[in-house]
């Protein structure tokens, strides 16, 4: 096979270059539409229904034909809105989603036309930097849409999104660091090229579990999908968008989960090479043939994606952002520490599976033990009960973190004693605070 030289890249043809680039927004658009109809057949299939099966054999123009229907409904724009940064979000939010692919390696060295190229379109020696940048600018979209929409619940959406974002970026890039220490370099084509033998899964498994968790955080999606959860934001920050605006929040949507796939399959799982058992075939990774395994490391992830949308409810968010921040950033803290001692005592490429199985566990341990004394530490004594009226202001209060709402058993048998300060009598509950039976 033949590895693209760093030094290869920018010296194309202009055609080339500009033939690539429109191959890699058609193969993203062409992505894209087969994800929406693949993810609604097996959305369907899984719950027992049969899904599109209506428009075009099968239901395979289902995809096309509601871009259409979105296309031409009307544009409409809210009286409260800031109509410049409202027209301006959804192009902030699609465009980093495209230009994030420009340095994955879809194959190696091809023939086009004569012309000896890679099949990427560039390649930088911080490329994967460069793509933790680019889409970490699509969540300005988001936010401004939010923020432009001139109404509250998109707001909330765009605030929600703008601290999930930030808290999986760090997970992300920490997930990262292992592999950078053990490859040596930050150049997608490099690293794909360091796992010509063993693939990072399996000398880096912490730092995969980290990345694929913090990916489906990144995208918004089930059970991840907190930015946009219809039963509390009616449907997050793009409730306000309609017509085209709508369709490209979508888009990018859709564009960053091939994204952060093709990121996890250049980062873990061998970029292009070609998975056992075909590496018996001598031919397997030369030529186009790699872009074919490219593809189907792709479809996995994406299969996931759908997978879990079908499978997971959504999180609380208290629950989503300790996820992030209590358990994927120092577990990564931790194996990153384990690679770097590795990797001084020159056992750099030679990291056995089980070596990396034992340090995910006993990470996970330590983390499971510190949140064990954290949470005894934190116990308090019971307090004494305080007269409390979950009907205060007109509308009820939920009880604080560590609150319960029980009766009183001293007064009325178990009732709650009516409490006369002159206004309306209502029914009062004591609230106590304490751990549950413990009241």
């Amino acid at each position: 096979m033949t590895y693209p030289d760093p030094n290869v890249f920018g010296h194309d043809p202009w055609w080339v270059i500009l033939g690539k680039a429109l191959a890699i927004f058609v193969f993203l658009l062409f992505t894209v539409l087969v994800a929406i109809l693949v993810e609604r057949k097996v959305l369907g299939r899984m719950q027992m229904r049969f899904g599109p099966n209506r428009v075009g054999p099968h239901g395979i123009l289902q995809s096309l034909v509601d871009g259409v229907k979105l296309a031409l409904k009307e544009g409409m724009i809210p009286s409260g809105a800031d109509k410049p940064i409202y027209l301006l979000a959804p192009v902030i939010a699609v465009v980093p989603a495209f230009m994030a692919f420009a340095v994955i390696p879809m194959g190696p060295v091809v023939s086009v036309f004569g012309t000896h190229t890679p099949l990427q379109l560039t390649d930088l020696p911080v490329a994967v930097l460069y793509i933790l940048a680019v889409t970490s600018v699509g969540v300005y979209g988001i936010v401004l849409a939010g923020w432009g929409s001139g109404s509250t619940y998109p707001l909330l959406g765009g605030l929600r999104s703008a601290a999930q974002v930030v808290s999986y970026e760090i997970s992300m890039a920490l997930s990262f660091a292992a592999v950078f220490l053990l490859g040596g370099t930050m150049s997608t084509s490099g690293i794909v090229a360091g796992q010509d033998r063993t693939w990072y899964v399996v000398l880096l498994l912490p730092s995969f579990l980290a990345y694929v968790t913090a990916m489906v955080g990144e995208t918004n999606r089930a059970p991840f999908d907190l930015p946009e959860a219809e039963g509390e934001l009616v449907g997050g920050f793009h409730t306000e968008y309609s017509s085209l605006k709508f369709a490209m929040f979508m888009l990018a949507e859709y564009v960053n989960m091939i994204t952060v796939s093709a990121l996890a399959t250049t980062m873990f799982l061998g970029g292009w090479h070609v998975p056992w058992p075909g590496t018996v075939w001598s031919g397997a990774n030369v030529g186009w043939w790699p872009l074919l395994w490219f593809v189907v490391k792709l479809w996995l992830f994406m299969f996931a994606f759908i997978w879990l949308r079908a499978t997971l409810p959504r999180l609380r968010y208290d629950q989503f952002m300790a996820i992030g921040w209590k358990l994927l950033i120092p577990v990564s803290l931790v194996w990153i520490m384990a690679v770097a001692v590795l990797k001084s005592v020159d056992l750099t490429g030679n990291v056995p599976m089980t070596l990396s199985a034992g340090a995910l566990l006993g990470a996970v341990f330590l983390m499971v033990r510190a949140r064990r004394s954290t949470t005894a530490s934190a116990v308090k004594p019971v307090a004494d009960s305080i007269a409390f009226d979950p009907f205060a202001g007109g509308f009820p209060v939920p009880p604080l973190p560590g609150e319960w709402v029980c009766f009183d058993p001293t007064d009325h048998g178990g009732a709650a004693a009516p409490i006369d300060d002159g206004e309306p009598v209502r029914n009062r509950v004591v609230l106590t605070r304490g751990r549950g039976r413990d009241v």
